[in-house]
């Protein structure tokens, strides 16, 4: 199997340098300029001026971590685009490892984050019982220990390769075709599919609650929320959808040959890193309106809102329930203990 065409996120060089070489070290450039100063600045802010964090905060701050984590490794893969692999094998795995976690673990509380709307709109009596900073932690931590295991692909199928005298830290090499096939579908479902249909239901059925409760106020941050995961799709889709032509031209035919121009594959990973850096941007830009004399007043601001917004449509939701009557309050408390 030609492993080069099972290119992951993190996989941003193809063997021979050219257009997509390019293209990617110049979105990979603009990335970690923009993104590391972006979100740590989102992380100094909370840490430093949300004393009281709720689970919406929370989830933003864990985000910021995790994609800062992701863009402090891209000048090396720039460095060895541009020359060669120097730092050895063990480092390539550790850090396609670490690369892959904060990937998974980004997506995961981006689909947290419409969840917990979800339920605070649908089941509030749930959300009254176990919307507390010790359940929001463990969960966290679920999510996390999620995260570290799916990355362990990496660990098993990275490797070094040599072309011309230049090594690379790029190549995937599976043992079969039945292993790249499944490893990349399962990358593919859990990574993409799975939180892409759940981020539509909830906001679907939020939505369609919104209305039933007559609330009409839309502020700014519900629509930062539906930015940050229009931004998710957008940076993610061409990377899985070359990734279902790899698989798809595999399984119907037994010859060895690059399925997708490297030029596309290789395009495609770097832009999902913008993926890690455009949140602060879309922080900034919604938080912009806001009064404040400094930045991180205005982004405080911006995160309170949301937290406001949440708790609103939660007790609407108790409200209503509480008028139809004990015997749904009783419904909901019970759902909470299952």
């Amino acid at each position: 199997i030609n492993t080069s065409n099972f290119s992951k996120t993190h996989n941003i060089a193809p063997e021979e340098y050219g257009t997509g070489t390019a293209v990617a070290c110049v979105i990979l450039g603009l990335s970690f300029l923009i993104g590391v100063p972006g979100n740590l600045f989102v992380i100094w802010t909370i840490l430093r001026s949300m004393k009281r964090r709720s689970h919406t905060v929370m989830l933003i701050l864990h985000l910021a971590v995790a994609d800062t984590v992701v863009l402090i490794t891209l000048p090396l893969w720039i460095y060895s685009m541009a020359h060669t692999w120097e730092f050895g094998e063990g480092t390539c795995k550790a850090l396609v490892y670490f690369i892959s976690t904060c990937m998974y673990s980004s997506i995961f509380f981006i689909t947290l984050m419409s969840v917990e709307r979800f339920v605070a709109i649908s089941h509030p009596f749930v959300m009254l019982r176990w919307g507390n900073k010790s359940f929001m932690n463990r969960f966290l931590l679920f999510l996390w220990l999620l995260a570290f295991s799916m990355g362990t692909p990496a660990i098993l199928t990275q490797s070094l390769n040599e072309t011309d005298g230049v090594t690379q830290c790029f190549f995937r090499e599976f043992s079969s075709d039945t292993q790249a096939i499944i490893i990349v579908c399962l990358e593919t479902v859990a990574g993409f599919v799975l939180p892409l249909i759940i981020l539509s239901i909830c906001s679907c059925h939020v939505s369609m609650k919104i209305k039933k409760l007559s609330f009409n106020s839309k502020p700014k941050s519900v629509v930062l929320v539906h930015a940050v995961v229009i931004a998710f799709i957008l940076c993610w889709l061409p990377h899985h959808i070359i990734n279902i032509i790899d698989v798809v031209c595999l399984l119907i035919s037994d010859t060895e040959h690059e399925y997708v121009p490297e030029y596309l594959v290789f395009s495609s990973g770097a832009l999902v890193f913008i993926s890690s850096s455009v949140n602060p941007m879309l922080y900034a830009f919604f938080a912009k309106n806001f009064r404040g004399s400094l930045e991180g007043s205005r982004l405080v601001r911006l995160f309170q809102e949301m937290t406001t917004y949440t708790n609103k449509l939660r007790d609407l939701a108790v409200q209503q329930q509480s008028e139809q009557g004990p015997s749904t309050q009783e419904e909901f408390i019970s759902d909470s203990t299952c």
